[in-house]
């Protein structure tokens, strides 16, 4: 996959998935890094069950990446929510 690609899922994942987890999103930029960081940590998640992980610009690979963007954007609410000042 080439890097417009993986910006697009990214886009599209971090979106999704903000949604998901929080419903406001963390603003453009984090949502594309997160989504980007999501579509991987989805990959590997798949690809460790035995299933093909993202293949392309296509639907599997939306799932693939939301649901890795799920996991990532819980685990960094749970990381920066828990420190306090």
């Amino acid at each position: 996959m080439g890097i417009i690609s993986w910006i697009i899922l990214g886009i599209i994942a971090g979106f999704i998935g903000s949604k998901i987890v929080n419903k406001t999103g963390q603003g453009m930029i984090m949502d594309i890094v997160l989504g980007i960081v999501g579509a991987i940590v989805g990959g590997v998640i798949f690809s460790a069950f035995g299933a093909s992980g993202v293949t392309g610009l296509n639907i599997w690979s939306l799932i693939v990446a939301v649901i890795g963007s799920v996991v990532v954007l819980w685990a960094y609410h749970q990381i920066s929510g828990k420190r306090t000042l």
